[in-house]
């Protein structure tokens, strides 16, 4: 479970964040929707603890992030940029690695490694470097780092931004897995299609504050809509926010 409460935080001359507050819970996808600039990034950077908010509280399962950093880290996976994979790593050495991080001797990391491997259909590639790898590939490795120390929760931010179509249909099935076994996952998009097909609650974010929130079809009944998409335009209407 992760909550943020009216958690605030400015970047130079900016409100990235203004007051935020929403839940996302276990055994659901919660989507965080906005336009460009609505402060998705900034939210997912600061529930990370790689930003630090300048009001506000963020709380991942019982732990304060600002409070208790290491053992409220330890309960989150963070999906990277698969462009930013390590090319001479192979994805055993490369989720071997983050499993050592996450504070597993070596023996363990190798066993949770092997676990996250077959649960990710990727023993075929698991000891060929990453250079060279496809779309689909470079994302498995990236999600192995993430979820290789069992994290209760899942941030992903803009996950298919850069996939193929077969690679986001493969990470929509990934993240299905990981909802029914118990996770709470979160992500960001602008995707409309991604969201609404995926999403249990979404968090609709416009200059850095929460404008609505609800299950896609609440929305849809909130706005008299039809669909996501129109919901989503009338509630943030043409403004499309300043927050970075």
């Amino acid at each position: 479970m992760i909550k943020v409460t009216n958690i605030s935080k400015k970047i130079g001359d900016v409100q990235a964040l203004d007051g935020l507050s929403f839940k996302a819970e276990n055994g659901k996808i919660t989507g965080i929707l906005g336009p460009n600039g609505a402060g998705k990034t900034t939210c997912l950077r600061t529930i990370f603890g790689l930003l630090q908010p300048d009001n506000g509280t963020a709380f991942i399962d019982d732990f304060n992030i600002a409070v208790d950093p290491v053992q409220a880290k330890q309960q989150l996976g963070l999906f990277p940029d698969p462009c930013g994979l390590y090319d001479r790593l192979t994805p055993r050495e490369y989720t071997e690695f983050f499993a050592k991080l996450s504070g597993m001797t070596g023996e363990q990391a190798k066993q949770a490694t092997q676990e996250t491997l077959q649960q990710l259909n990727m023993l075929e590639i698991a000891d060929r470097r990453c250079k060279g790898f496809s779309q689909g590939q470079r994302m498995k490795t990236a999600l192995a780092q993430a979820i290789v120390h069992k994290p209760s929760n899942i941030i992903l931010d803009e996950p298919t931004r850069g996939l193929d179509v077969m690679s986001t249909r493969l990470l929509r099935d990934i993240l299905q897995a990981l909802k029914e076994a118990g996770h709470c996952v979160v992500f960001s998009s602008h995707v409309m299609q991604e969201v609404a097909a995926l999403c249990d609650h979404v968090v609709v974010m416009a200059k850095g504050k929460v404008i609505a929130e609800g299950a896609p079809s609440d929305l849809c009944n909130m706005t008299n809509k039809e669909n996501l998409e129109e919901a989503f335009i009338a509630l943030i209407g043409t403004d499309e926010g300043i927050a970075a």
